[in-house]
């Protein structure tokens, strides 16, 4: 991409949109495109069409996305894959249609199978059975993936898809039922610790094991993908290193100054026993994360403080 390129962010104002407008101005791109919800919602078809026709990006990041934890997603299954599904097609579609140069599409690892290889390598897609707490969600940017594929395939399109582990950092969202783990059990034990509770009780039973990239890392990669790699097969994001859920909440209370007791709650589900990526691909193309995850649950938490909209929603 030249620095000077036409290109157009969608989800700009979430976690993984903000943080590629951030990557692109610190290498000094100058010409980003983004539109609000307000201004644009993806979901419709014309809307999209008619953005795409006037703008004409040369380049897409597709970061926009309906996300949530294991209650959203679970509680709202047709609307997870109905408003992802709709947009991502929607944008796809019209970036092929008005000749965009490239697109990169986000996923998520949860597309992988539940019970699938560890590390999970690109290639186990579509090996087994997916999660059935984020199936809808899943399904979505399975499609969104081979969509791009396909075009490819078909019309010689230049487009890539990327599938990142679990994501933290700035801009999260905080939610106390609709977030993801990480970002949940720093408000939990912030909350906790504010008001001086004894005791704080999580999920499960704290043995499953996962994988977490500060989302900034992520942007770097998608960063250098767009520049550097041209494929159908996605690219797994991570950093190859796990921790039980069990050792991440003892390591955010830690962060946090939580000093009370941690209890489980066993009658709640666990989710998939372990995520782990194979993100060997990503090593041998040249990228490698660069931010611990001790040191990025300190800048989230920074953020968390430094943003009570943040905080509240």
């Amino acid at each position: 991409m030249n620095k000077d390129a036409k290109i157009y962010v969608a989800g700009h104002r979430g976690m993984v949109g903000s943080a590629i407008i951030r990557e692109l101005e610190r290498q000094g791109y100058t010409h980003i495109i983004t539109r609000t919800h307000s201004e644009l919602d993806l979901c419709r078809q014309e809307a999209v069409e008619r953005f795409f026709q006037e703008e004409k990006p040369e380049y897409v990041f597709l970061a926009a996305a309906k996300v949530g934890g294991i209650i959203a997603n679970q509680s709202a299954l047709a609307d997870f894959m109905y408003d992802n599904m709709m947009l991502e097609m929607n944008v796809i579609h019209e970036a092929w249609k008005n000749g965009c140069k490239k697109l990169l599409f986000l996923g998520s690892s949860c597309i992988y199978p539940r019970l699938a290889p560890q590390p999970m390598p690109e290639s186990c897609l579509l090996t087994g059975e997916l999660e059935k707490t984020n199936e809808a969600y899943a399904l979505a940017k399975i499609s969104g993936l081979k969509y791009c594929e396909f075009l490819n395939k078909q019309y010689g399109t230049d487009y890539i898809s990327v599938m990142p582990t679990n994501l933290y950092g700035p801009n999260d969202n905080y939610h106390p039922t609709h977030s993801h783990v990480l970002p949940a059990l720093i408000r939990r034990f912030h909350e906790a610790k504010e008001q001086g509770l004894d005791t704080v009780t999580c999920w499960g039973d704290g043995s499953p094991l996962r994988e977490f990239l500060y989302v900034d890392d992520l942007a770097n990669l998608c960063v250098f993908l767009m520049n550097h790699y041209s494929g159908d097969e996605t690219v797994n994001a991570g950093t190859g290193k796990e921790l039980s859920i069990k050792e991440l909440t003892e390591m955010v209370a830690q962060v946090v100054g939580y000093q009370g007791k941690i209890l489980w709650d066993t009658s709640k589900p666990n989710g998939t026993p372990r995520k782990l990526l194979d993100v060997s691909k990503a090593e041998k193309l040249g990228w490698k994360y660069k931010t611990e995850l001790k040191e990025g649950i300190q800048l989230a938490y920074n953020d968390f403080l430094n943003n009570p909209m943040r905080a509240e929603r």
